[in-house]
């Protein structure tokens, strides 16, 4: 670690990585859901262009400045100059649970966007008065569980979510996927200087774009679509924020939203808490409780102001960190977003950069955190990561069936679990196991630790907190209800008897902790 002299900087050289790398990745999440808005739900573009990116601009500029802000405190407190910022941005899984769960079925209700929107709004909102609520005992569960739980599960989001749709994507256009993937991993997984200083994220999506378009304009390929260009140009213009009261409407109909809101909000303060662990394991160890109010205050504030998209504290520090980002690749983001957003720029960089130029950039923040979960815990930890890594590839992969289903005009249940099972896709088992995935994965990670140490009573207490959870359906279930996996409630239960007997019955072992008296320690399969 290098000290600081004077003042912490508020902008080094490595900034310019981590701007572009994190600016292309909110970037890439705005367009995203502009198109869930347009395509999906049918809103009017005034509306998408004029309340909900101009929403999105107010609070997500805030968040990243007051992120910016703790950094600043951090590094002068600490005397060092390799603090990084929190990154921040919508929050991906809530930008399609809010889509196809909350705004489109009241679209399809009603035949009406605005009511649609107004829905979204009311949730948006929920889900920032539970994560507000969450930082107050946030830090206390943080506290008692295991690192190897909170990162295992945030593993599982960045494998299964964050690299696998990227991947597959790029592999669509390979011989350009390719060409900026060589970029990213040459530049900041081998920290090679590019010619001229160049940043490796800017190279990656500018000489891409160059090469997609000319590849366009040659016949080699179809990448780009110059019309989408001319098109653009109708969105730009100033959009500020208006409050008005689409936001109270949707509030009248709050009873069927705490349904989804309840769950996901628990969700957000769990990532956020695994979040916070990853940038301590990395280093830079941040108040917990701020990060989750201030998540929690932005998802309140683009919901007043017209946003149904909440905002949270991002998962990735640790590669923005590794790629040179300091304090002002965090706050550059916010601020250029914000432009972005006030000036409907977004359809226009959606027309000119190829997607296929960015993706590789999600996949490289998904490498890092999955690493970083093995590298930041003791080795015998490693089978508990890999537990908590599952609830969330098991929910990653019913996706996939539902939406392959779904395109054919059917369903699982239409089609049958039974018959389902038969050839081999056993449905109803993936749809349990990733029930509340990262919630699930934490309390699953967390027994296996103290299972591995030996801390049977504290294993016993996470069983049984699993089997709460579970039996309101908040974890391993298809719903928030009563009793809803009461079947898998009993077997946490089962569990939690037998970490008991075994933490005050006779039933002991001779094996150090973390080994099995009968099979070879993992440490020496590695040698």
């Amino acid at each position: 670690m290098s000290a600081t002299i004077g003042r912490p900087a508020f902008w080094v050289p490595g900034d310019w990585n981590g701007f572009f790398g994190l600016f292309t990745n909110v970037l890439l999440n705005v367009i995203v859901l502009t198109g869930l808005c347009l395509g999906v739900v049918q809103m009017p573009a005034d509306v998408v262009y004029g309340r909900i990116l101009p929403a999105l601009g107010i609070a997500l500029p805030l968040g990243n400045l007051f992120y910016a802000y703790l950094a600043y405190q951090l590094a002068k407190k600490t005397g060092r100059s390799d603090v990084a910022a929190m990154p921040y941005g919508p929050s991906v899984p809530h930008m399609f649970l809010v889509t196809f769960v909350i705004m489109l079925p009241t679209y399809l209700k009603t035949h009406d966007p605005i009511a649609a929107w107004e829905a979204g709004l009311a949730w948006a909102f929920i889900i920032g008065v539970i994560v507000t609520l969450g930082a107050f005992i946030g830090p206390t569960v943080r506290k008692y569980t295991p690192r190897a739980a909170m990162l295992g599960a945030l593993a599982g989001i960045s494998i299964a979510f964050i690299s696998l749709r990227p991947a597959f994507q790029f592999f669509q256009v390979p011989w350009l996927g390719f060409f900026s993937l060589g970029i990213i991993l040459i530049s900041w997984m081998s920290n090679v200087r590019l010619p001229w200083g160049i940043p490796g994220g800017l190279a990656a999506v500018v000489i891409g774009t160059i090469l997609a378009w000319v590849a366009e304009f040659s016949g080699l390929a179809d990448v780009v679509h110059p019309a989408a260009v001319g098109a653009a140009f109708s969105a730009f213009g100033l959009h500020p924020p208006i409050p008005s009261g689409h936001f109270i409407k949707g509030l009248q109909g709050i009873g069927p939203l705490l349904v989804t809101a309840i769950p996901l909000g628990i969700y957000n303060f769990t990532e956020g808490m695994n979040n916070v662990e990853s940038a301590s394991a990395a280093g830079d160890n941040y108040d917990l409780r701020k990060i989750l109010l201030a998540d929690g205050i932005g998802a309140m504030l683009g919901a007043v102001l017209g946003s149904p998209f909440p905002p949270a504290v991002y998962i990735g520090h640790p590669g923005w960190k590794a790629v040179g980002g300091r304090i002002g690749y965090s706050l550059a983001t916010g601020v250029v977003i914000g432009l972005v957003c006030f000036l409907g720029i977004t359809a226009l960089l959606l027309a000119i950069v190829p997607l296929v130029a960015i993706l590789p950039i999600l996949l490289f923040i998904g490498l890092v955190i999955g690493a970083q979960a093995f590298e930041a815990t003791p080795h015998r930890h490693a089978p508990a990561v890999i537990l908590a890594m599952l609830p969330n590839i098991a929910a990653w992969g019913q996706n996939q069936i539902d939406g392959a289903l779904g395109a054919a005009g059917t369903s699982a249940a239409a089609v049958g679990f039974d018959k389902l099972a038969g050839n081999g896709v056993i449905y109803k088992g993936m749809e349990l196991f990733g029930g509340g995935a990262t919630l699930a994965g934490l309390i699953l990670g967390a027994i296996a630790v103290f299972i591995i140490d030996r801390e049977f009573k504290m294993a016993a207490i996470y069983s049984g907190i699993g089997a709460v959870l579970a039996f309101f359906g908040f974890i391993n279930g298809t719903q928030l209800a009563f009793g809803n996996s009461a079947p898998v409630a009993l077997g946490y239960a089962v569990l939690a008897s037998i970490c008991l007997s075994f933490a005050y019955g006779k039933l002991k072992t001779a094996a150090e902790p973390g080994l099995s008296a009968d099979l070879i320690p993992l440490d020496e399969l590695a040698e």
